[in-house]
């Protein structure tokens, strides 16, 4: 006997990559005003993130780590290097990867990574266990859509 899904299931706030679609939006909306006040883009801000856990990384490590394009990712670096928090340099032992290393300006920006954490944790509204929970969801879900794509 073949499996019907039910019809109310087919409906779009029914769908669960519309939840996920939906839900990185209002994250984004939510990150602007917070990430306006440092001089950041959501996603220059996630370039950031990587550099501040190691200060100095390829630029396709960097793509990597975030699942970015180096067409996507360049752009990116060009406008935080114009903002002085990073220089980019070419690898003495291999020309053809460039490296990205945060400025004094850059790395004093970390200091601002409480605050930014605060508010978005104030704006989910639920407890530091429930993220890691959801968070630890998310990774599992993105593992197993990675594997069978």
């Amino acid at each position: 006997m073949e499996m019907r899904i039910p019809d109310e299931e087919k409906k779009l706030e029914r769908q669960l990559c519309f939840a996920v679609y939906a839900t990185a939006h209002a994250f984004t909306r939510t990150y602007k005003p917070i990430l306006d006040r440092l001089g950041l883009t959501y996603p220059q801000y996630l370039v950031m993130l990587v550099l501040w856990e190691r200060s100095e990384l390829s630029v396709k490590a960097i793509g990597e780590q975030l699942d970015l394009d180096s067409g996507t990712l360049s752009p990116l670096l060009k406008r935080l290097e114009q903002n002085g928090l990073i220089n980019r340099r070419r690898d003495v032992e291999d020309e053809r990867q460039v490296i990205v290393s945060l400025t004094a300006k850059g790395e004093d920006l970390k200091g601002e990574l409480d605050s930014v954490m605060m508010a978005i944790g104030e704006a989910i509204g639920c407890s530091l266990e429930d993220m890691a929970s959801l968070r630890d969801r998310l990774h599992a879900l993105r593992a197993n859509l990675s594997a069978a794509a």
